[in-house]
């Protein structure tokens, strides 16, 4: 039988290349796999236990829509939906909250991470500013994941707790109703690239030292000339690892073209050639998919349509899975 496997993707504003390097064509490529059943989901619901803007969500869910679908994702294979879309979802994540131990969820690590803040900054209730929302974050996760009976889900290792919960709460209602559902295995991949971002530290919206996947191209220059190097002279060797630029660099280019490259270290390329080649080459490289990544944002129904033909796929499976759970715990019609 085909692999169930399922990816959530937080709208949490404009992606960026190490979205796209680590997150994103893995991804890509899987939906064009015809040996598994892929799932792919817009985490609108998660999102707003952080943002509270709707514009904000709004325009953050078509950013990162658009970039899935212009990338290339394979929509005739894979099905990409929103989350809020999937109802079911919701009543899942209300039986499996049912069946949660409390205890499980204080030990979850954003929820200690978010205590620890407040014992270290001696606030007088350590549970000051945290919602609900963000104490109950794994159950609604794993509401996400068993719904679609998902057998793998990518996820860095940071994640590998939820996953962990998700199976907890599955084998818990499967000892009480009996065996519905399946229980996931994280999978983490050490091969995926991880990238630096202008200031050399990994690249992350909360470090502020991003490079957006479709700037435009005059912007792009400019970030990647803000990249972080060091003081060797033109004609001086040069190491590549380390070097953010070279990493950029082979996140995008063939095992020759990399080779080439290191070579041009060695002879001491000069910091200010390497950036403009980086430039030129990501620029290249990037300027189709920006091409229809600026057309489908001038065209919000396209990306609609695309959404509305994933949920009515979705919802094959999560309504008739949600009748049988509901029988399972007790729902009957009296008469």
């Amino acid at each position: 039988m085909k692999q169930t496997v399922l990816t959530g993707i937080k709208p949490s504003g404009t992606p960026h290349l190490g979205n796209y390097v680590g997150a994103i064509r893995p991804c890509i490529e899987a939906s064009k796999r015809d040996d598994l059943n892929s799932f792919y989901f817009l985490a609108d619901y998660h999102s707003i236990i952080s943002t509270h803007k709707p514009e904000e969500l709004r325009q953050s869910t078509m950013e990162v829509a658009a970039t899935w679908l212009a990338m290339g994702l394979d929509t005739q294979n894979a099905i990409f939906y929103r989350q809020s879309d999937i109802p079911e979802i919701h009543e899942l994540t209300w039986m499996l909250t049912c069946m949660t131990a409390k205890g499980l969820m204080n030990r979850a690590h954003a929820y200690k991470a978010r205590v620890q803040e407040n014992e270290e900054n001696r606030a007088k209730d350590p549970d000051k500013g945290i919602t609900m929302g963000l104490y109950s974050y794994p159950v609604l996760m794993a509401a996400d994941i068993l719904m679609f009976k998902a057998n793998q889900v990518p996820v860095g290792k940071d994640q590998v707790q939820h996953i962990e919960m998700a199976r907890d709460i599955a084998a818990r209602f499967n000892h009480h109703f009996g065996e519905h559902f399946v229980l996931p295995e994280a999978v983490t991949d050490d091969s995926v690239a991880v990238l630096s971002g202008l200031d050399g530290r990994k690249m992350s919206k909360s470090y502020n030292n991003t490079i957006g996947l479709f700037l435009p191209e005059k912007k792009l220059r400019k970030q990647i000339m803000k990249i972080k190097t060091n003081s060797l002279e033109p004609g001086e060797p040069k190491e590549t690892k380390g070097c953010t630029l070279f990493e950029i660099f082979c996140a995008f280019a063939t095992k020759e073209e990399t080779k080439e490259i290191e070579k041009r270290y060695a002879e001491g390329i000069a910091w200010g050639e390497m950036k403009q080649f980086l430039f030129e080459y990501l620029n290249e490289t990037i300027a189709p998919f920006r091409a229809t990544y600026e057309e489908l944002m001038s065209n919000p129904a396209a990306i609609e349509e695309e959404l509305i033909k994933g949920r009515n796929r979705a919802r094959e499976y999560s309504i008739p899975f949600i009748e049988e759970l509901r029988k399972a715990v007790g729902f009957y019609p009296l008469g």
